[in-house]
């Protein structure tokens, strides 16, 4: 797991194996990660498939009525395209620094 941030605790969480990520792409990752949960709800957590892929997944509480979950979807296509150059470059570090893969 990258990152992730939750509208029902309030929190975000950033694992410290990518500490050494720059802190403009920290920040940028906790803004996108915050506001995503405000504007939709529920939990969004970015994580690395095996083969060092950047996935995004969201998902709202059993009950939670207020959880958008085709806006949710939607607004993951958004941040895909909007973000693209940034989650390549994160998928190059995790291959990189993480899987000791050189490109």
């Amino acid at each position: 797991m990258l990152c992730g941030a939750s509208c029902y605790t309030k929190k975000y969480y950033l694992n410290e194996l990518f500490n050494k990520l720059p802190t403009q792409v920290k920040d940028e990752l906790k803004i996108m990660c915050v506001l995503y949960t405000e504007e939709v709800g529920g939990v969004l957590t970015l994580f690395f498939d095996e083969d060092g892929n950047l996935e995004l997944r969201t998902a709202g509480e059993e009950g939670d009525l207020l959880y958008d979950e085709i806006g949710a979807g939607l607004k993951i296509g958004k941040l895909r395209t909007e973000k693209a150059e940034l989650f390549e470059s994160l998928e190059l570090f995790y291959r990189v620094f993480i899987l000791g893969l050189e490109e």
